[in-house]
């Protein structure tokens, strides 16, 4: 519900701060005196395009705040949500358009942009009048509306709407696959042979590394070894030669010490004989592991993986190449899947138009009965529900929904905003929302010039279908019927006063006098005549049994 509207320095309004209650509230005036002006700060609030012609003359700003109380399961929490912005029961819609025509809108104090500021103002307001182009004149509402009063399971459909693209998906998702992989068939058979070949163990390369740098250490030994047992060799023949010598020269002491050394020699011989020997003897050869290192390596490096990866593509192309030979069946699964969820989407679907069907002739019935009353007697009204091509189909279902009329005998039904005169628009969308009056998540309604044309008994059944709807929702009504303002439970008058330097004022009507005043004025013009205080006295008294 709105509860307070703010203006600052738009057009004709200096200052201005109206309080609204709940109910049904009327807005009256002379004309010109800028009721319209209310109104077109409101859709400013609301999201409304702004014009740099709103800015009151002289004034850099102009700035327009607007106060809702609503619930904690209305629609517009989810929209604050999605936007990281926290909602609370009271909303705060405002406004500020500079002098240049350039606006900035915040929520609750928060900068927003335009369109959420106008995304959550719909679920807030909807405004029916000459001029107006959202709620119920946007054919994109009707079918949401419609669901909405003859009772349509939308979360069920949509549900079965989701399964059946997730199964549509996975059938792509696994035809695409197959074809992939029947068209890389020979170099997958031709990768997983060479796999099967080379045979490489988790780790095995890091073993290898390993062993390969033991083997390059054992050939460096060897290789010093050699080199020992060749000096050794030559150590052993230089004292052979000098014990010949000694043992000619009868050097017996010198003999014996030089027989102990040549006896150490040749053990020393033997010991490095013995090692050499033993490392020569080893299982592993460096040629054959640098062969196999270099192998594993290589074909990691092809495949873009890391060696140890390389039994798990070896898997993996297993599975690939399995997948060939079963993928029809696999195939044949997710196309059953797709073919059940499509079925389920479409009975869904169907149970969804049924109801529609059935809710839409209730809906035309109860339309009709509203239309004589109110000068609309030679109108009809008629919810066309059409069925669409499978390529149109989406999470609503299978139906386009329309609101039409026709306003002559004869003539065939069209789009209500094409057919209707302003006046006419304003009573279809009063007869619609008095049989919808339960639908929709917006909790004020705001009625426009829905008196345009008519008076008498018409203006009063306007008023009474008004009333009627204020029982369940706020209803603004800007009016110039008397029979209609006197059913109002709040009245405001709009003035216009000054004269080089007009401004407009709201001023709220709350003693029966100054409501009874107000009535006379708008039924008999400038000169209130007692005449017409009486017949004021008598609509009050009416509208008040």
């Amino acid at each position: 519900m709105l509860t307070s509207l703010s203006i600052k320095n738009v057009v004709l309004i200096e200052q201005l701060t109206i309080e609204f209650k709940g109910g049904f509230c009327a807005l009256t005036g002379e004309t010109g005196a800028g009721k319209s002006i209310l109104l077109d700060s409101l859709g400013l609030a609301l999201g409304a395009r702004s014009e740099s012609s709103l800015v009151r003359k002289g004034s850099e700003q102009a700035q327009v705040s607007a106060v809702f109380e609503i619930e904690k399961s209305h629609s517009a929490f989810a929209l604050l949500q999605a936007a990281d912005i926290q909602p609370d029961t009271t909303l705060i819609l405002r406004r500020a358009v500079g002098s240049d025509g350039r606006s900035k809108a915040y929520i609750n104090d928060q900068p927003v942009s335009i369109g959420l500021l106008r995304e959550v103002g719909d679920t807030l307001v909807e405004i029916h009048g000459q001029f107006a182009t959202q709620g119920l004149l946007d054919p994109k509402t009707h079918r949401a509306l419609l669901d909405e009063y003859a009772g349509v399971d939308i979360e069920a459909l949509e549900k079965s709407w989701g399964g059946w693209k997730a199964a549509a998906a996975a059938l792509t998702e696994g035809q695409e696959r197959a074809r992939k992989t029947i068209a890389e068939e020979e170099y997958l058979r031709a990768a997983l042979d060479t796999l099967e070949e080379l045979d490489p163990k988790e780790g095995e390369e890091e073993k290898l590394a390993s062993l390969r740098e033991r083997l390059m250490k054992r050939e460096h030994i060897l290789e010093n070894l050699n080199v020992a047992h060749e000096g050794v060799e030559a150590a052993e023949g230089a004292l052979g030669g000098a014990f010949r010598a000694l043992e000619k020269a009868g050097a017996g002491e010198a003999l014996v010490a030089l027989d102990r050394s040549l006896v150490e020699m040749k053990e020393v011989a033997a010991q490095i004989q013995s090692l050499s020997a033993d490392l020569e003897e080893s299982e592993f050869d460096l040629p054959q592991i640098d062969d196999r290192l270099f192998a594993i390596r290589g074909l990691a490096r092809k495949h873009n993986i890391l060696p140890d990866e390389l039994p798990k593509l070896r898997g993996d192309l297993a599975a690939q190449l399995s997948l060939i030979g079963r993928q029809e069946e696999t195939l044949g699964d997710l196309r059953k899947k797709a073919d059940d969820a499509k079925k389920l989407f479409i009975e869904e679907a169907e149970r969804a138009g049924a109801a529609r069907r059935k809710g839409a002739e209730k809906l035309d019935k109860l339309v009709e009965k509203e239309l004589p009353p109110l000068k609309l007697e030679k109108a009809k009204f008629v919810t066309e529900i059409v069925a669409l091509a499978e390529s149109e189909w989406g999470p609503y279902g299978m139906d386009r929904v329309r609101f039409l009329v026709s306003t002559n005998p004869g003539a065939a039904p069209g789009p209500l905003n094409k057919i209707a005169s302003g006046g006419e628009m304003a009573r279809f969308m009063l007869a619609l929302k008095v049989v919808m009056a339960q639908t929709g998540a917006a909790g004020t309604l705001i009625f426009d010039e829905v008196d345009s044309g008519i008076g008498g008994g018409t203006a009063d059944a306007v008023g009474e279908r008004l009333a009627r709807l204020a029982k369940g929702r706020q209803v603004l009504v800007v009016t110039h019927a008397p029979q209609v303002a006197a059913r109002a439970g709040n009245h405001w008058i709009v003035l216009k006063d000054g004269t080089k330097d007009m401004r407009t004022t709201v001023v709220p009507l709350d003693e029966v006098a100054e409501r009874r005043e107000e009535i006379a004025r708008m039924l008999a013009g400038a000169k209130i005549t007692d005449e017409a205080r009486a017949a004021a006295n008598k609509l009050l008294e009416a509208s008040a049994a």
